[in-house]
């Protein structure tokens, strides 16, 4: 089955998997994820075709097809009483591309959204160079009001290098770092002070991987506020979503005009 014609054809498709307040409970928003829907292989993971998109240059494609899906969603939760955050991943090739940030304005403006309610996720593991192109395209994202979000924190090498050089509103915590909570001391360490650079930074501090009680209790002693993990919830389509949120006790909802 070609990629292209996948896209075309919506069989890849938009999951989605809550971020939420680890104190309260409260839905923060949701991150989200690709999955296609092989017509004979099921379900597949990113890991199984992400690949051969970046391959063949189709990532841009893959970004468009989940923001039409994804901000209609948030449109049909808005409707129902739920504002709902939307965090995106992005590529080093596309933070570098020059049409990116027009690629977004046109999806804001055809939804009729704001950038405040999106947030951008840049892989820290990867190869994320910092050209001009990549710096500009940040900065319009920040004064279009969208969040950006150092993913996989911990994971690499130059984090901290990246952090001083790109406007990032967020922090997540790369998974590991939780797993590793029962093995020692040494974990723990790395994650209070990764909040207490995220407060010193005024960066929100996301902490991924959360799959058992225990590591939500370590977690909530440690003094972290915002996790996503299993234990949570995993990711869902989107009428899956919808139906978790109107059953959620914590669902954020607001007065609507």
């Amino acid at each position: 089955m070609c990629l292209r014609q996948a896209l075309a054809e919506q069989q890849i498709q938009a999951f989605y998997q809550p971020k939420f307040n680890l104190q309260t409970g409260q839905v923060l928003g949701v991150e989200v994820l690709a999955r296609w829907l092989h017509p004979t292989e099921g379900l597949l993971s990113p890991a199984a075709f992400l690949p051969d998109l970046e391959r063949e240059g189709l990532l841009d494609e893959l970004l468009q097809v989940l923001m039409s899906q994804a901000l209609a969603l948030q449109g049909q939760a808005h409707r129902h009483g739920t504002a709902l955050n939307l965090a995106f991943n992005l590529q080093a090739v596309q933070v570098a591309n020059a049409g990116l940030v027009a690629q977004i304005r046109r999806a804001l403006v055809e939804h009729r959204v704001l950038g405040a309610s999106l947030t951008f996720e840049l892989t820290e593991s990867g190869q994320l160079e910092v050209p001009s192109v990549a710096l500009e395209n940040l900065r319009y994202l920040r004064l279009m009001g969208c969040h950006v979000s150092l993913d996989d924190f911990g994971a690499g090498f130059s984090s901290l290098q990246r952090l001083c050089q790109l406007p990032f509103t967020e922090i997540k915590l790369d998974a590991e770092f939780v797993r590793g909570l029962a093995q020692g001391p040494r974990c723990r360490a790395v994650i209070s002070s990764t909040l207490a650079l995220g407060e010193s930074l005024g960066l929100s501090v996301v902490v991924e991987g959360i799959e058992t009680f225990e590591q939500y209790q370590q977690l909530l002693a440690l003094g972290c506020t915002q996790g996503q993990g299993y234990w949570h919830a995993r990711p869902m389509d989107g009428a899956h979503l919808l139906r978790w949120l109107q059953r959620s006790p914590h669902t954020h909802r607001r007065s609507l005009p």
